[in-house]
């Protein structure tokens, strides 16, 4: 049985105001080049598969252009995640054609989708769909039981007690008292993950991490929210890992090697192949003095997106438009002198400090330098002008 794993996509999210929808779409396109190259018995779509709970018209379009192709080879099994509305992505779950299975309801995340191979074999796929434990702790408390701890492990220890007791129910079906081989997919932050700047934060209590034993009892889980691709040591048993996401979502991702997962489960054992996404283009920080910058040094990513830091003590002029025409791509500019022993300290700002002293450690900061007489001249003047139109109002 061959399952390929993917998880958050974000359709609809741009990166420092840059529409992305094309780089996903041709991620997308890859996708479905997998599928039919690798033979792959289903995908399964981890969460996150919108950026927000309202998506843009267009990232609609294409989910559904690309759930239609997809089902054309393979089953596809979806759950959400917490940037997903549930309700919105599972909306028409009934209507959907068999090959396209949303699992985006507490109520039905004990009934698996059956995938069967040409041999017969039928692999179990649960979806559990994103767990707020505010939404859910009620409906996943045993009747007459006490209501569930506020937490994030306690929803999902309910739901998998749920899934495994499904899977021994139907073992106990089948002649010998086998037990079917069965994934789970679920859009959680398991312990032992390393997260990015780009998830967000999903803590309750101030917690967010569930103990990865918690998933055990099923074969491989495939996990969603973690945007960098990861294994996580499970129970004995069971596999567990973090496909991450399809692009890079923020200047923390860009040493990732963005994948997919394509999982083998034969009657004894799980193999895993991570699948290397295409990469639109590369992101990049950049740092040092304007002119070297603009000169050798910032050669090898004038085609990147990058994040410009530029270290002058005195703020370039034209900062901006000079390092726009030198990196078309720039997606962030910033200007950060180093620290001299002019350079500003920071510090908190009392009641009791003078104005124009904090505007100018303010100057120091930005500039690396305090102000010169004139420029001091020139805050005093206005902090004055500021206090007397205050006291005059």
């Amino acid at each position: 049985m061959r399952i390929l794993h993917t998880s958050d996509w974000h359709l609809g999210r741009s990166l420092h105001g840059v529409d992305l929808l094309d780089h996903q779409a041709a991620y997308l396109e890859h996708l479905v080049d997998v599928v039919r190259s690798e033979q792959v018995d289903a995908v399964v779509v981890a969460g996150d598969v919108y950026d927000r709970a309202i998506p843009p018209v267009e990232a609609v379009t294409l989910l559904s252009e690309t759930l239609a192709r997809l089902a054309e080879r393979t089953t596809v099994v979806l759950t959400s995640g917490n940037h997903d509305s549930a309700t919105r992505l599972g909306f028409g779950a009934a209507l959907m054609r068999e090959r396209v299975q949303l699992r985006t309801r507490v109520a039905t995340l004990d009934r698996p989708v059956e995938v069967a191979d040409d041999e017969g074999r039928t692999l179990l796929v649960y979806g559990l769909p994103y767990l707020d434990p505010d939404t859910v702790r009620t409906e996943l408390t045993a009747p007459g039981a006490a209501p569930l701890a506020r937490s994030h492990e306690a929803v999902t220890a309910a739901a998998m007690a749920r899934v495994r007791a499904d899977v021994a129910a139907r073992s106990t079906r089948l002649s010998g008292g086998t037990r079917p081989r069965s994934l789970v997919a679920a859009h959680a932050f398991v312990v032992g993950g390393v997260a990015s700047e780009s998830e967000r934060d999903i803590r309750v209590g101030g917690v967010d991490h569930v103990p990865s034993h918690v998933l055990g009892g099923v074969d491989y889980v495939a996990l969603g929210h973690l945007h960098g691709p990861q294994a996580v040591s499970g129970p004995a048993g069971t596999t567990m890992r973090y496909s991450g996401s399809p692009l890079a979502y923020s200047f923390s991702e860009q040493r990732h090697t963005k994948s997919s997962v394509l999982v083998d489960l034969s009657s004894d054992e799980v193999r895993t192949e991570l699948v290397p996404a295409p990469v639109p283009r590369r992101l990049a920080d950049v740092t040092g003095a304007l002119a070297d910058l603009l000169g050798a040094a910032g050669e090898a990513h004038v085609d990147d997106w990058v994040r410009v830091v530029v270290t002058d003590e005195r703020r370039p002029d034209d900062l901006y438009a000079r390092v726009r025409a030198r990196f078309p791509h720039a997606l962030v500019v910033q200007h950060r002198p180093p620290q001299t022993e002019q350079g500003a300290v920071l510090r908190a700002v009392t009641a009791a400090a003078d104005p124009v002293e904090v505007a100018c450690d303010f100057v120091a900061h930005v500039s690396g330098a305090r102000p010169d007489d004139d420029e001091l001249a020139v805050l005093r003047a206005a902090y004055e002008h500021a206090a007397a139109a205050e006291r005059s109002a």
